[in-house]
């Protein structure tokens, strides 16, 4: 790992063992790109990589150059208005009106290690582990400084980057655009990848082949949304699963976002990441700065599985953070799906009980403790309990619950308020909206405003004094709407486009004291299931709920997206009852585990109706996952298939490669069906594994090659009266699954 500066030629070179970056400094004395992907040698010189070249109607920056125009120039963080016509990096405005800048180089830093970034969650480091570069960019005419990071780690292909603005002069600034990255390339060659869907449905993988113009995704809900995620990707036409390149960009950030990628006249592509431009200002007076969120770049020449795997590892290692890090997950189970509203102290009770001899280790109390919650129209913001439903209280049942050897967690939503509360006959100043206009309803709830300290202040209070006084190790933080008229009462009028970025920095303030406050409590994320699934969220809640679709099927095509940025320890899944609650489909008992193992694993149905035969089949399936979860939970993630017919298999593998556990899934039964296999990755080729389900031995090198056989389909059984032998397969039926254990001996 290494960040050289050539002074003679003013070159910049970030490298590791995988990938080189190299910039340049300009003749305007601004930064050029020149290279990121695959690692090349260093060398004195790269200054044969740029390629100046004007056209006679382009804009040039010196009177006697027509070469050096920014409409062609390959740049670092572009600025708006000074030649180039692509979508910039940035933009401000000054107290005249004008929006034109100069930021030039004037110095910069290298250093081991990396710097927190204020308020705003972010990759950390040790100095073995990375290195920074900041360059302090300066424009003399308003006296403001913008500092350029990057950081570059030892053990991955990745480059973060993010980005400060600070006012040094007496003249107000005004950011109107503050991108966390951008990148431009020398082609468009690209199929750009996107995480799209809806709540029920969220990360569905969408490729598109770039065209002329701009294609970009994002939110302007207030929170990254179910709709897309803070995330795209770039990869060749040909790239794969397994081989191919591929560029990936995700934005550690919560909230509005833009993910754009622009193909201009020349065939150039322009990836812009950071908080979207919609709705967004932000004044710096003299002495105030802004600091924009951190973006992650990946290269992998190694397929998207590389690709998955850099951020997986990243994130594991240098996003999570705290007690609950590198700990297996305890297996839970919550009383959401099983009860709703309608609960008592006793049948929670009865419960955790039935639970505990299932071998479950956490009991969750979801929502509807508090308050006079019968429904979803009340009592959000009531954060005391309701003595009907548990008359000695959270400490009691949390008391009664660890006396059974079980863990306790509790649901809270922080965020929202219900009309119907004793906080909103308090302050209805402090719900988000136009108070001379009428606000619009969702869920029943409306949102706090979480850029008033005082809303962020009382919460922290409220929760914390449930937190001190009960025996809970878990909770479970929901986000149920999105945020409409987008207002603070709080806010003087030039700085109501600041709201957005304001109230998820109130978000992270709370979470952050919460953490530090209780740092041996395992927070899950949720937002209407995954509707805030994204890294910001990670640095401070370990696991996310992915998806309050539960549904075996459904789930395949929800935690396939997923995995393509997220690790499978942040992935919350459960095995739920049937007929599903978001579908109503009926899946077997076994597949709905079978895809709920790969991810943090927990039940959400009550335990106390299942059959014995259930009750055997769910002890099985909980000794099975606390055997493996180790192995799930830390070990390398690999997609094998993902096919229109409606089958998936995908494997996970330890960092030593001598266990792995393989799951093939099929949505729909064919008739008379061909034989299939599936071909495994990342094994020891030399290695001999043992396959206990099938009782064989398989050479690393085979299974890799050759393949995996599948089980044999049903192909239909023969009339009484005809003669003759004939398989009527093992595999019969629609949703069928499978998982199978590797052992090296």
């Amino acid at each position: 790992m290494a960040i050289n500066y050539n002074e003679k030629t003013q070159e910049f070179h970030l490298y590791n063992g995988e990938i080189s970056y190299v910039f340049t400094i300009l003749k305007n004395n601004q930064l050029g790109q020149l290279y990121f992907g695959k690692r090349i040698r260093h060398r004195e010189s790269f200054s044969h990589m740029l390629q100046l070249r004007g056209c006679v109607l382009a804009p040039h920056t010196f009177k006697d150059d027509l070469n050096f125009s920014l409409e062609v120039i390959k740049q670092e963080y572009p600025a708006y208005g000074t030649g180039d016509y692509r979508s910039p990096a940035y933009q401000l405005t000054m107290e005249n009106g004008s929006r034109i800048t100069n930021y030039e180089y004037k110095s910069h830093e290298i250093y081991k290690g990396k710097k927190e970034l204020q308020g705003l969650p972010a990759t950390y480091g040790e100095k073995s582990d990375v290195t920074t570069l900041s360059i302090r960019m300066f424009d003399d005419q308003i006296h403001s400084d913008m500092i350029i990071s990057y950081h570059i780690f030892e053990e991955h292909p990745v480059i973060t980057r993010d980005v400060k603005f600070v006012n040094k002069g007496s003249e107000k600034l005004v950011i109107e655009r503050a991108m966390s990255t951008s990148m431009d390339f020398y082609d468009s060659d690209f199929e750009m990848v996107q995480l799209d869907g809806a709540w029920s449905r969220e990360r569905h993988v969408n490729k598109r082949k770039l065209q002329n113009g701009i294609q970009s995704v994002g939110s302007r809900r207030g929170g990254s949304s179910a709709s897309h995620n803070p995330f795209i990707a770039l990869k060749r036409e040909e790239t794969t699963e397994n081989q191919g390149e591929v560029y990936g960009f995700s934005l550690v950030y919560s909230g509005n976002f833009l993910a754009q990628a622009e193909v201009d006249d020349y065939d150039v592509t322009r990836v812009l990441l950071g908080i979207h431009p919609f709705e967004f200002e932000w004044t710096l007076l003299e002495g105030q700065s802004f600091q924009t969120p951190e973006a992650v770049m990946v290269y992998s020449d190694k397929g998207l599985n590389g690709m998955s795997q850099a951020f997986h590892n990243l994130f594991k290692e240098h996003l999570i953070r705290g007690y609950w890090k590198d700990k297996v997950r305890p297996v839970l189970i919550n009383n959401w799906e099983a009860t709703y509203f309608d609960f008592t102290e006793d049948s929670i009770l009865e419960i955790a009980e039935k639970s505990k001899d299932l071998g479950i280790k956490l009991f969750v109390l979801d929502d509807g403790w508090f308050g006079k919650r019968n429904n979803d129209h009340t009592s959000l913001g009531d954060w005391h309990v309701d003595y009907t439903k548990l008359p000695n209280g959270i400490e009691g049942i949390a008391q009664k619950i660890t006396d059974k050897g079980l863990r306790f967690g509790l649901w809270f939503e922080p965020e929202m308020i219900n009309e119907i509360s004793d906080l909103y006959k308090e302050h209805e100043d402090w719900i988000i909206g136009d108070p001379g206009r009428k606000r619009t309803y969702g869920r029943n709830q409306f949102v706090l405003d979480f850029s008033n300290k005082d809303v962020v202040d009382y919460l922290f209070e409220k929760m914390s004094d449930i937190l001190k006084s009960s025996n809970i190790s878990y909770i479970k933080w929901d986000m149920n709407r999105n945020i409409t008229e987008a207002f603070s009462a709080k806010l003087p009028a030039n700085r109501q486009k600041e709201f957005f970025h304001r109230y998820i920095l109130g978000v992270y303030d709370l979470y952050d004291r919460l953490n530090a406050a209780f740092p041996y409590i395992l927070f899950e994320s949720c937002a209407s299931g995954g509707a805030r699934f994204d890294p910001g969220m990670l640095y401070y809640a370990p696991q996310t709920w992915t998806s309050d679709d539960t549904d075996a099927v459904e789930r395949l095509k929800i935690q396939y997206g997923t995995s393509m940025v997220y690790p499978l320890s942040s992935i919350g899944s459960h095995v739920s009852a049937i007929p599903n609650h978001q579908v109503s489909r009926e899946t077997p008992l076994k597949m709905r585990a079978d895809v709920a193992y790969f991810g943090t694993f927990g039940y959400e149905l009550d335990v106390t109706k299942l059959t014995p035969e259930e009750e055997h089949i769910v002890s099985e399936q909980i000794k099975f996952f606390k055997k493996n979860r180790e192995l799930i939970q830390q070990g390398n993630f690999y997609r094998l298939e993902n096919s229109e017919d409606g089958r998936y298999s995908w494997m996970v593998i330890s960092k030593d490669q001598k266990t792995a556990i393989l799951a093939s899934y099929k949505v729909w039964a064919t008739p008379n069906p061909p034989l299939k296999k599936v071909l495994l990755q990342g094994l020891n080729s030399e290695l001999n594994y043992h396959c206990e389900q099938r009782g064989l031995n398989f050479y690393g090198d085979e299974l890799m090659h050759f393949g995996f056989l599948n089980e044999v389909e049903f192909t239909g059984l023969l009339q009484d009266n005809f003669e003759g032998e004939y398989n009527p397969g093992t595999d019969k039926g629609d949703f069928s699954s499978y998982v199978y254990t590797f052992e090296a001996k």
